[in-house]
Order: C-alpha cells, then structure tokens, then sequence
C-alpha cells in the first residue's frame, strides 16, 4: 500500500513512461471484458485494486449500464480520481464495505504484488463476494513475453512484483471453487501501431501475449 500512495499522484504518468500508454492497455482490457460479459451488462462489477481508476473508466466506457464499485488500498489514489469518473461509480478502500452479489469482478494486474501465500485467500474471498452465475475475471502480465518481463524489471512500482504464469492463475480460480476456467492472450499490438489492433482477436490462443485474462464462474 506504501508504495502506491506514494506513487498516487504521478501514478498515470510512470505508466505511461513504462508501456507507452496506459490509457491503451486500459481500453484493450476493458474491451477483453465487455466482449466476455456482453456489452448489454447491467450488474453490480466491482474494479478491485482501481488505483487512480485508469481501468474503471474504460469499463465505463464500454459498459455504461454497469453500477461500478471501485476498491483500492491506497485512498491517496482513490483522491485523486476526478470529476466526471467520481460520479460515475462508488469507491471505497474500506474492504468491509463491499458486500456482494456482484455480477463481475475485475482484478487487473493486482495479484502479482499479493504475496504468494495470500493468492489463494483473495481469490476465495473475491468469488465468494459474486452472485451465483457472476463471473471473476484476472489480467495479469505474461511472464512469457520478453517484453512484459522487461517493463515489469524496470517499473518504479513493481519492486514487489512475482509475475504468475497462466496455469498458475487458471490454477487458483478452480482452487477458489470456480468453473468453466479459461484464459486468453492480449497485448499483442502496441500503442504505437493501433490501427492493427483488431487483429488481435485471431490471437487470442497464442501464448506469447503481453498480457492474459483468466476467468472462472461462480456456481
């Protein structure tokens, strides 16, 4: 949490200096999951560990009918998210306060800075907090690519950071008691060349993307 506070108000901007754009990486992956929950979802999806709300916006964006809780352990980020996003969703660093019967979750490059022997006790806490049906969806950096490892060695605040390899992750989702596990793969095109980023979408079973997205359905 130390960190993150520290980092919270130039939080967007040592991104940015570390893939080139965090905004991008942030529409990709919410793109990734509206495609997984249907771009008509309505439920209650919670954005745990929404930091400066990068991520939570972008959901937004792509899913508009959605009532948005974002969770953060640092609330200097959460301070620091401005108008209009603010209104746009509830936010709280106060895990007593979530509830749930959540329709989705979302937990985006979090689980690399939990420390590995509380991997499993987050992921049960977070499916148990989903209604029957919701779905708990992870992105993670891929430790297969050249690239993410290197971004990763040299990101101010991923000091902390033990990457996990997608069976390791589909591995705890089933652990948490989910069902109908699966990955894919994004992260293929970088900012720089976007306008190839549909193509994406044929590679979704290669494992050599920057990142993946693992998810699993509560009974």
């Amino acid at each position: 949490m130390a960190q993150f506070d520290r980092y919270a108000g130039e939080y967007q901007s040592v991104l940015d200096d570390s893939v080139g754009s965090g905004a991008y990486f942030a529409a990709v992956k919410a793109a990734a999951a509206a495609a997984l929950l249907g771009h008509g979802f309505a439920g209650r999806l919670l954005d745990y560990g929404c930091g400066v709300g990068l991520l939570a916006g972008a959901l937004l964006d792509r899913l508009p009918q959605a009532t948005l809780v974002g969770f953060d352990v640092s609330q200097p980020c959460l301070d620091g998210i401005a108008e209009p996003l603010r209104s746009r969703a509830a936010w709280t660093s106060d895990k007593a306060k979530l509830g749930g019967d959540f329709a989705a979750i979302v937990v985006s490059n979090v689980l690399h800075h939990v420390a590995v022997a509380e991997r499993d006790s987050l992921l049960a806490d977070l499916a148990s907090r989903l209604a029957p049906g919701g779905r708990l969806l992870v992105f993670e950096h891929n430790p297969a690519n050249p690239a993410t490892r290197w971004v990763v060695a040299h990101c101010a605040f991923d000091d902390d950071a033990v990457l996990l390899w997608p069976r390791q992750t589909t591995g705890r989702l089933r652990s948490a008691g989910l069902q109908g596990v699966q990955v894919r793969y994004l992260g293929f095109v970088p900012p720089a060349l976007g306008r190839w980023l549909p193509l994406e979408r044929h590679l979704r079973q290669v494992p050599l993307g920057a990142q993946y997205l693992a998810w699993g359905r509560r009974p």
